[in-house]
């Protein structure tokens, strides 16, 4: 068996209040110590600079041009003109009074010119701070006065939401720069706090291409991403320019390693929102390899539209994507004759057992993916070869799925904003891997430390605990919050709050959350996001909340189900209906219920895991309701906020019927 990590450090026992912490592990490529930074490399503007002194006239940014309200072909931005752009942005931003250090924040969906004010923040050593396409007026409001934003950038659709916390923003806020126009009523409103305002075109107008560029250390903040947060205000995650260069460059580390590569022919499909680390990393490492970024419209109705005009040879998604896209396919398999199903069975099992005899993806079949899963290659424009998963665990039927289908290199990835995004991944053709988040990247070094009220022990034969990181790609704190950094960074090693679990090979499992633990009133621990994974995987299920507390014996839980499944249940039955009087009606809630602890017991979960009751929501959760995360996390606190008459009522009627 290959191990793929090594020990570097011998584990560290109980002391007083401190636990005892397992070994420490690095990625093999980096057993020798961890990648350190070339001498000239001091932000990712020296990433973009050099790779426009050697790709100049390939294409940079694209987006559709339209035509009379339809969506045509990409058009192209090359790095020369991309470059000659952000020389006049950055000067326009010294001349508007902001200088090197101060906050710069951008609002809106990734476009070109969001990575243009990006790089042209990054010339000046302004630290610039993404405000989320997807968060609500007062976290915006909150962002801009926590960070002291002087100078905000705002594309034109997210104006309105801007102008709504103006009069609680302009003690900092002296600048606003729209990507396309404003009206002059919406200037004049804006002038009455204080505040000036450009248009794109004005504010480049303003600049002086020849003005010279500032000097930066690698240890000068770079950028404040203020995560969601389940809980309370946003948190400010300090990120330097060393934290983000040395994450582009552990990513061409492990490619150059393990497989192939980002390379000036290579073409990567913006979606992923840049306010995000994860996008905003690979973007910086396509623009350091000379990649093309072409970027969709912004509407999820049009996605794989957009996909097959762009043919992207690098694709990014989060879980949910591949969901979608698994359970489209087998729709169509499904729906298929018994000869196309069954010739669709024998590749996929063909495939799969060549590939666990070691050969690589493109290898294991040639000739069942030309001939039975170029269709599944063909749904995402042909020509992807590298595929990366991130922001939430896959589900390993996916996972599986993707690797033999897609005629792609698929890896899975675990990262956080306070490690730069990926801090573990899967390695290149590894099927070994699959169901894991890999080995800790080459800039980071990994261990478990215990977690006694859990039962989970880093020292035992499977060890298990909270995993812990160090290293060059790490956040410096939480902006004006040491309380928050101190909580989570001890003697060095930032604490994740997730639970993992080392394999045989090396690899980490993530198996649980420190977090959202609770004990029910008979002293039993449940540790919610473990149920509600596992529940999750009842075909009835969408999206599920379970709940419970210390003062209760039992868990309930509010279940967004799956509309198909329900309604074939219905028509099954004889029961007549919408969707949204089904999840109202008893005798579905039960069969619901029924299924749900049925996936439980059949995943092992004790009796106080099961659900003693549920609602039926026929409305998914959304963050326009403040239920979840931008990355689809549940909102607990909210979610009782939402909830809570309704979850006292079922708590009152489950007792009544057992009384």
């Amino acid at each position: 068996m290959e191990v793929y990590t090594v020990k570097v450090e011998e584990a560290t026992p109980a002391n007083g209040d401190k636990p005892s912490a397992g070994p420490v592990y690095r990625n093999i490529y980096a057993k020798d110590g961890l990648l350190q930074l070339p001498d000239d490399i001091d932000s990712p503007w020296d990433l973009f600079s050099e790779a426009v002194k050697k790709y100049p006239e390939n294409p940079m940014l694209g987006r559709r041009q339209f035509t009379d309200g339809k969506a045509g072909g990409y058009v192209w931005q090359t790095y020369q003109q991309v470059y000659d752009m952000t020389m006049n942005i950055g000067p326009a931003l010294r001349r508007c009074g902001i200088n090197p250090g101060d906050r710069c924040g951008i609002f809106g969906p990734n476009c070109p010119e969001w990575v243009m004010a990006m790089e042209a923040c990054t010339s000046q050593g302004i630290c610039y701070v993404p405000l989320y396409d997807t968060l609500g007026v007062n976290a915006v409001e909150f962002i801009i006065n926590h960070a002291e934003m002087s100078i905000a950038f705002v594309h034109e659709s997210k104006i309105t939401s801007l102008w709504k916390c103006l009069s609680k923003c302009s003690t900092h806020l002296k600048t606003i720069v729209s990507f396309g126009g404003m009206t002059k009523e919406q200037k004049k409103e804006a002038e009455n706090y204080g505040i000036s305002c450009f248009s794109w075109q004005e504010l480049i107008s303003l600049g002086n291409a020849d003005s010279g560029l500032p000097m930066k250390s690698k240890d000068d903040i770079c950028t404040i991403m203020y995560t969601s947060g389940t809980t309370g205000n946003p948190k400010g995650v300090i990120l330097t320019n060393k934290a983000l260069v040395a994450e582009v460059l552990t990513y061409e580390h492990l490619f150059r390693e393990t497989d192939k590569v980002v390379t000036e022919e290579d073409s990567y499909f913006s979606f992923l929102p840049l306010a995000h680390i994860f996008d905003q990393i690979m973007e910086n490492y396509c623009i350091y390899k000379g990649a093309s970024i072409g970027f969709w419209q912004g509407d999820i109705r049009y996605l794989m539209e957009d996909i097959q005009e762009m043919k992207p040879t690098v694709f990014c998604g989060v879980p949910r994507v591949y969901d979608r896209i698994y359970t489209g396919i087998q729709q169509k398999i499904a729906s298929g004759g018994l000869f196309a199903r069954k010739l669709f069975e024998y590749a996929y099992d063909y495939k799969l057992g060549n590939m666990k005899k070691g050969l690589k993806q493109h290898e294991a079949s040639p000739f069942f993916d030309n001939l039975v899963f170029n269709k599944i290659k063909q749904s995402l424009g042909g020509r992807a070869r590298i595929m990366i998963s991130g922001a939430a665990p896959l589900p390993r039927h996916v996972e599986e799925f993707m690797r033999v289908t897609s005629g792609s290199m698929f890896v899975q990835g675990y990262g956080l904003t306070e490690s730069t995004a990926g801090c573990l991944t899967s390695i290149a053709n590894k099927l070994s891997m699959m169901g894991t988040v890999g080995v800790p990247v080459t800039t980071i070094e990994a261990r478990l430390e215990s977690v006694p009220e859990m039962g989970y022990d880093a020292l035992s034969a499977v060890p298990r605990g909270e995993i812990c990181l160090r290293g060059t790609t790490l956040f410096s704190g939480y902006h004006k919050r040491p309380d928050l950094s101190n909580e989570v960074i001890i003697d060095g090693w930032f604490h994740t709050g997730d639970i993992g679990e080392w394999q045989p090979d090396g690899t980490m499992k993530i198996i649980d959350r420190k977090k959202n633990i609770f004990k029910l009133s008979q002293g039993e621990y449940v540790a919610v996001e473990v149920l509600e994974s596992t529940y999750a995987q009842c075909p009835l299920v969408t999206t599920i909340w379970v709940y419970g507390n210390s003062f209760e014996s039992f868990l309930v839980g509010v279940v967004v189900p799956e509309r198909k499944a329900l309604e074939d249940w219905a028509l099954f039955n004889n029961v007549s209906g919408s969707f949204e009087e089904l999840c109202n009606y008893p005798k579905a809630k039960n069969y619901v219920l029924e299924e749900i602890n049925n996936t439980g017991r059949k995943f092992g979960l004790k009796g106080f895991e099961m659900l003693k009751a549920i609602i039926l929501d026929p409305t998914p959760f959304s963050i326009e309701r403040d239920l979840i995360t931008p990355t689809f996390k549940l909102k607990r606190p909210q979610l009782l906020k939402y909830y809570k008459e309704r979850i006292d009522a079922m708590y009152d009627e489950v007792k009544g019927a057992t009384f």
